[in-house]
């Protein structure tokens, strides 16, 4: 996410991060979603397993797949993606209203696996690696870092204990995603909206 301009102003007159654009889904995201402290065992699941589909590609195109993810990922829930198959998993490649990606599918289940094998927290293991708060807001997008300690240091602790597809980069976005850092830039009406 590093377009041109900080923020851009949309038809409702919002002023608004400029990644956000005029699609109105990725706009309702950013206003709704993005940067908004997420918990839950299910929701930190969905949100790396999410993260880690979209790696290489654009953050929309997982939104607009969103729905059926959740529907072929059983909303996400770990005990029913642990439980998937071989088969399960050769029916996912056949579906085109997901991301086709063998290693990615096979990821999540395997890191759904994990987290059941270890008894992981994934919501307190998250924010155990929460970054204290900014001093100040960013005001560009060349500030905004596309990789911290904090998300290396993540990336780092769910790999070693076995996790796939949580590079550093992936979780510096989840940390964005999941408002463990609120990028969210100087002129956003979601900055001025903030605590």
């Amino acid at each position: 996410m590093s377009p041109a301009s900080p923020t851009i102003v949309g038809a409702d007159g919002l002023t608004r991060c400029s990644w956000a654009g005029t699609d109105a889904e990725y706009q309702r995201y950013h206003d709704e979603e993005w940067g908004v402290p997420l918990h839950g065992q299910r929701q930190v699941f969905e949100k790396i397993s999410l993260e880690g589909f979209q790696a290489g590609l654009s953050w929309i195109t997982i939104l607009r797949k969103r729905p059926a993810f959740r529907e072929r990922f059983h909303g996400f829930d770990l005990d029913a993606v642990a439980a998937m198959t071989e088969a399960d998993v050769e029916s996912l490649l056949e579906d085109a209203r997901i991301i086709r990606h063998r290693g990615k599918i096979n990821a999540v289940i395997g890191n759904a696996r994990t987290a059941l094998d270890l008894g992981d927290d994934l919501d307190e293991l998250l924010w155990s690696f929460a970054p204290p708060p900014r001093p100040a807001r960013f005001a560009e997008w060349t500030e905004v870092p596309a990789v911290t300690p904090e998300s290396t240091a993540l990336s780092a602790h769910l790999r070693k204990r076995g996790y796939r597809f949580v590079g550093p980069t992936t979780m510096y976005a989840l940390m964005q995603s999941g408002g463990l850092v609120d990028d969210h830039l100087v002129g956003c009406w979601r900055s001025e909206s903030a605590p």
